[in-house]
């Protein structure tokens, strides 16, 4: 295998591993000045095997130095998912002389045909900043005698009742435990039952505070994945819900819970802990993938990449909530050369056309619909593959179609639009960023999200922007290209 296959695909802007499978993001945590990234990682192959928690670390989430593998199976089994969060105060006895990361895992011991397969929580520290690990002796820390999907868990310091609180995937529900020390835990409710979809098993669970945009108010959110069923076009993808915590028992609102994201392409994503209080981000990294396909995507030697880091917050509609997702700003470095676009397009204007041949790139795009029907824009690849992003004002839709955008016979599911349904298309803001084999879009100041990824020959030649039926307006808009 030649480092051409290695290199062909990967990201620019986006974390993958170097070589061999990757899938979600675990143990998000901020300690001393950086960013750390643990993943589930087969070392051996570039399919989904036997799971270790790689390790990365980055000062702005954009720029990522991968480290050696983390955590290793052992006689309690393989490494699944869990969280990872700084233990200040020396709550599990494991700090005497200052404060560390504790990592807190799921670990799977393969079954056979008498005996199912068995999920616990473990824990493993660190007392260099993650640069090398020692299990506890004690593991697991948590067990249940009939569960069987008894995994993912997010630990969070609760101030309000002075406790830590696990969220954990179980089954079709997400289970609740609390701990004084992070070593003994208590059952405290379940949350789910019907609630929310259903269509696949529950997982990687996250329960945090948001606040809402230009107000005092805050609500507590609840982030659920749902695994992929073959009965369903969707694949993998992630509901949440917005409601009240008490430390104890999560409570959703009436009409609460929605699509974190309307792209094929963004799962398992969880939220870093222990952002600085003076920063007061609420930052998600989500996996770049679907479990429809993720095995087969068109990498060679690698596969697995992560979402861009993202800001979250709440915004308010009338009576609804609604999780607001934006890249964080730190993207904003890596680029420059800025390049005002406006102008009125119409159907009888032909295509507007922006000359870009840049391996990745960022767009503000501003558009008033005057009176045209649809509108647009596609992203040339190259002269043969194109991803074509339309805007329907008769169904007041956004459509995303990359059934020409490059590679898409590794499966039958890849070429189907990704859509969502909004309030109108009159007026329309769009950051959308390009890298090597993706797309982000973010609809109207983040209120929607569409991940998608694509296998083109190159990311970007150039834009072309559309008008069905009269004429839109575009104005305050702008591309920005790489620093040099």
């Amino acid at each position: 295998m030649t480092i051409n296959f290695l290199q062909k695909y990967k990201p620019h802007l986006h974390f993958a591993p170097k070589k061999n499978w990757m899938n979600d993001p675990n143990g998000l945590v901020y300690f001393e000045g950086e960013y750390h990234l643990f993943y589930q990682y087969n070392p051996y192959d570039s399919i989904w095997g036997p799971m270790h928690w790689g390790h990365a670390v980055s000062k702005d989430m954009i720029k990522w130095s991968e480290l050696d593998i983390a955590l290793y199976p052992d006689e309690h089994g393989t490494i699944f998912s869990g969280s990872a969060v700084v233990d200040w105060h020396n709550s599990t006895g494991l700090f005497p002389d200052k404060p560390g990361i504790v990592s807190i895992f799921t670990q799977q011991l393969e079954g056979s045909e008498k005996i199912p397969p068995k999920q616990s929580q473990s824990l493993a520290y660190s007392h260099d900043n993650g640069r090398t690990w020692s299990k506890y002796q004690g593991n697991p820390v948590l067990e249940h005698e009939s569960k069987i999907d008894f995994r993912d868990p997010k630990v969070f310091w609760h101030k309000g009742t002075n406790k830590w609180v696990m969220v954990l995937a179980t089954g079709q529900t997400i289970s609740i435990y609390s701990s004084q020390n992070l070593i003994d835990w208590e059952f405290e409710s379940e949350f789910g039952d019907h609630i929310g979809v259903h269509d696949g098993v529950w997982e990687c669970p996250d329960l945090f505070q948001l606040k809402v945009e230009n107000s005092e108010e805050t609500k507590w959110v609840l982030f659920v994945s749902i695994g992929d069923n073959p009965q369903f076009d969707a694949g993998s993808r992630t509901q949440y819900f917005i409601g009240s915590f008490d430390g104890s028992q999560f409570t959703a609102g009436d009409e609460s819970n929605d699509w974190l994201d309307f792209g094929k392409d963004n799962y398992a994503g969880v939220s870093f802990s222990d952002i600085p209080e003076k920063d007061g981000r609420r930052i998600y990294l989500g996996w770049m993938s679907n479990w429809r396909y993720a095995n087969q995507v068109p990498t060679e030697g690698w596969r697995g990449q992560m979402t861009l880091p993202r800001e979250l917050s709440l915004r308010k509609n009338g009576e609804v909530y609604k999780v607001i997702q934006k890249p964080v700003k730190e993207l904003d470095s890596y680029f420059s050369n800025k390049e005002d676009i406006n102008d009125v397009i119409g159907s009888g204007d032909g295509l507007k056309e922006v000359k870009i041949n840049k391996s990745y790139l960022d767009w503000v795009l501003n558009v008033e619909r005057i009176d045209a029907t649809k509108f647009g824009i596609i992203l040339h690849h190259t002269e043969e593959h194109f991803t074509r992003i339309t805007f329907d004002s008769t169904e007041n839709v956004v459509i995303l179609d990359r059934k020409s955008s490059g590679i898409i016979d590794f499966s039958e599911n890849f070429s189907n639009i990704q859509a969502v349904k909004m309030d109108n298309v009159n007026n329309i803001q769009l950051h959308m960023v390009i890298d090597s084999s993706s797309i982000e879009l973010f609809v109207n100041e983040g209120e929607y999200a569409i991940t998608s990824l694509i296998y083109p020959d190159k990311a970007c030649e150039n834009i072309s922007i559309f008008a069905v039926n009269g004429k839109v307006k575009v104005s305050n808009s702008h591309m920005s290209t790489p620093v040099k």
